[in-house]
């Protein structure tokens, strides 16, 4: 049987394929300039758009590695959380950054946290008891405030908040924002991906915390197997960017 090429678009053809492993070892490498690769039988792996698959830290490497080895018989994309947020890092065209960042701010004028329930009264202290603690958080954060909302009629955020908020993402290399991207889909909340990043809070609070309103109707009206999949779906999916954006950060930054 003649050996796979590991690298550029048949790589992306097998994954998509769900074909057999080809590789018997998968590990971490280091390249010229720093970086860090992950090589199956010592061949480095590119990405779907044939860039090499290269990453900042040799944790967030070893962790990509972890997920090539522990396959089975199949590649199943499914189970290589780590290694799709490498490539969608890596593979977002020149220029496209920008474009991440107006879409998370566009997403920051409609932050979830900032729309807080008129009735009932316990729904509506649940929001101030757990919202306005991060709100405050992010006042300070970001020097600029957001306003709260009540009612789902979409207001405008003050220019000021969306400002700093657009500053504190154009901070970000393209692993982290990739990350709290992710993360800000997940949550509905740009504020609780930064909180999540910045260390005021670890995903599993975040991830309660989008939730309040959800398990608020569960507790009135119980909760049906397909949402409870749902939910499950997105708290992991919440924990799998967390530990990207942890293992992609270098010693010292947190």
């Amino acid at each position: 049987m003649p050996s796979k090429d590991c690298s550029g678009a048949n790589m992306t053809e097998m994954i998509h394929r769900g074909l057999r492993r080809f590789y018997k070892t998968a590990q971490a490498g280091c390249t010229e300039d720093g970086l860090f690769t992950i090589l199956l039988d010592g061949k480095p792996v590119r990405t779907p758009a044939k860039r090499a698959l290269a990453v900042p830290t040799l944790a967030l490497a070893e962790a990509v590695a972890a997920e090539w080895a522990a396959q089975g018989e199949k590649i199943l994309p499914a189970t290589m959380p780590l290694t799709r947020l490498a490539n969608t890092a890596l593979d977002r065209p020149t220029g496209q950054k920008e474009e991440v960042v107006a879409e998370l701010v566009r997403y920051a004028g409609s932050d979830h946290l900032c729309y807080w329930a008129q009735s009932p009264d316990d729904l509506v202290e649940r929001h101030k008891t757990h919202w306005q603690p991060i709100l405050d958080w992010a006042t300070t954060y970001l020097d600029a405030s957001f306003a709260v909302i009540q009612g789902i009629v979409p207001q405008p955020q003050p220019h000021a908040a969306l400002k700093a908020v657009q500053k504190a993402l154009e901070a970000m290399d393209v692993f982290r924002l990739t990350a709290v991207h992710s993360l800000a889909g997940a949550f509905q909340s740009v504020l609780l991906a930064l909180a999540v990043d910045a260390g005021r809070l670890d995903p599993d609070q975040a991830f309660t915390l989008s939730q309040i309103d959800e398990t608020y109707q569960i507790e009135q009206w119980g909760e049906d197997e397909e949402a409870a999949e749902r939910r499950d779906a997105i708290h992991e999916d919440v924990r799998d960017s967390a530990e990207f954006l942890r293992l992609s950060r270098s010693p010292g930054l947190g």
